[in-house]
């Protein structure tokens, strides 16, 4: 029994005195504040900045198609000319109508004047007690308004055959087709001889993209939408120039996540005047993700993570104090925290779940020089 006692006495002692000498100093580290600024890579995909599948407004024969795939394209340029001889012969049909209601017209002013000459002798007369019944002047108006309204037909019906032979000249100009902006020609689908017209059926006769000028799509994570910044610079690669580093503005934000992928599309506007990038491609874009305000930050072996909970243990007082924390990002040997905290808490540098919540704690000495 004795000899027991003997053997328990200094492992107690020992265990005593470490827990008295943790009791007397800890290795401690503040909390800081500072802002996030890093990149993470996010995929991203390459689109023109105007793109458009070309169709024929008109139904017609192609009798000539002036531009192939790759060719580049002017605002105005002419791509493409049909040919309908119908057309022709319905603006000659309709260009003969005009004339016949000009004719109209020009009847119906005739027989107006006349009435109103009417009107006016018998309303002189009238002047003359007796002379004239009041009906006849009261018939004699009603013919002048009747004669009005014909004129006034006449002159709608002469505009409208104008109209019609208008808008057939217009759908005649519609046999040419014209580039609608500056691009490049990306896919042909049709050849002289061909058929085409109107209608969501008919396939598209060319596509143009505008590849000066480029979007690219980024879908940004939810945890990382916050520090979208309008008009910031961000950098981009493709594997097509591997040493090569692209870049492009922040100029568009959809303010939607997707509901698959919990992301949000942001576009970038890339000049891409030396034609080294093109549509489709997939790029990788290092995306800065910055904190709209500072954060919380500790080094990383202060977080103690167990089955319950995580927490770091901040020196309060002279005690130990267990404050649970979440945490985010990393940086280097630092690590963001989310939590009770604020900045210049002083946390046990090393925490461990053995240090006890309470358990009296003080700052280590300064060791000297």
């Amino acid at each position: 029994m004795m000899r027991l006692k003997t053997l328990l006495i200094p492992a107690l002692s020992g265990a005593i005195f470490a827990w008295l000498g943790w009791s007397q100093s800890g290795d401690l580290a503040p909390v800081v504040s500072k802002t996030v600024s890093r990149t993470v890579d996010l995929p991203a995909e390459i689109l023109p900045y105007l793109t458009v599948s070309l169709h024929a407004k008109v139904p017609g024969y192609v009798e000539r198609v002036l531009v192939d795939r790759g060719s580049p394209v002017k605002e105005g340029d002419l791509l493409i000319e049909l040919t309908a001889p119908e057309m022709q012969a319905q603006i000659a049909e309709a260009e003969s109508k005009v004339p016949v209601a000009e004719a109209d017209k020009l009847q119906a002013e005739a027989q107006l004047a006349a009435v109103r000459s009417t009107y006016q002798h018998t309303a002189e007369a009238a002047k003359t007690p007796g002379a004239v019944a009041g009906n006849d002047l009261i018939l004699a108006q009603k013919q002048v308004d009747a004669a009005q309204a014909v004129v006034n037909s006449r002159e709608k019906a002469t505009a409208a055959a104008r109209s019609a032979v208008s808008a057939l000249q217009t759908m005649l100009a519609y046999l040419k087709i014209a580039a609608p902006f500056d691009g490049v020609v990306t896919d042909r689908l049709v050849h002289p001889g061909a058929l085409v017209g109107p209608g969501g059926a008919d396939p598209a006769l060319l596509v143009i993209q505008q590849v000066s000028h480029l979007r690219v799509v980024v879908p940004v994570p939810e945890e990382d939408v916050s520090g979208i910044v309008p008009g910031a610079r961000v950098e981009f690669s493709v594997p097509a120039y591997p040493t090569r580093s692209f870049s492009g503005t922040i100029a568009r934000i959809a303010h939607v996540l997707d509901q698959k992928t919990r992301a949000m599309s942001v576009e970038l506007d890339v000049m891409n005047r030396d034609g080294a990038l093109a549509p489709g491609m997939y790029p990788s874009v290092k995306w800065p993700v910055r904190s709209p305000r500072p954060q919380l930050w500790a080094p990383k072996t202060s977080v103690v993570t167990t089955t319950e909970r995580t927490f770091v243990i901040r020196a309060h007082s002279g005690q130990a104090e267990w404050v649970d924390v979440k945490k985010g990002v990393t940086e280097g040997d630092l690590v963001e925290l989310i939590g009770n905290l604020k900045p210049g808490d002083m946390v046990v540098r090393r925490a461990t779940d053995e240090i006890r919540d309470g358990a009296p704690i003080q700052p280590s000495p300064k060791k000297a020089p």
